[in-house]
């Protein structure tokens, strides 16, 4: 990890009161899950950001899927009756 900045926030006092359960609980600070939280929040939104690109650029090419076989791939993945 780089260098560090110190920001603040505002945050409800409830989800302080958890996080500081969570933190005592995991034998960390505050801080630790606080950065554990935000990283994995950037990374999600990326990967869910590249998703959407990857799928505009299909869509632009003309790359579709026809819907009788998403209905297929649906069919597949319900649980059967």
């Amino acid at each position: 990890m780089g260098s560090s900045k110190t920001i603040s926030f505002r945050i409800p006092s409830g989800a302080v009161e958890t996080l500081d359960a969570l933190a005592e609980s995991l034998d960390r600070d505050r801080s630790y899950l606080l950065n554990e939280a935000v990283e994995q929040y950037l990374e999600l939104n990326e990967y869910h950001a590249k998703l959407m690109a990857r799928g505009l650029r299909a869509a632009k090419e003309g790359k579709f899927v026809a819907h009788a076989e998403v209905k297929k791939m649906i069919q597949k993945l319900s649980p059967s009756k």
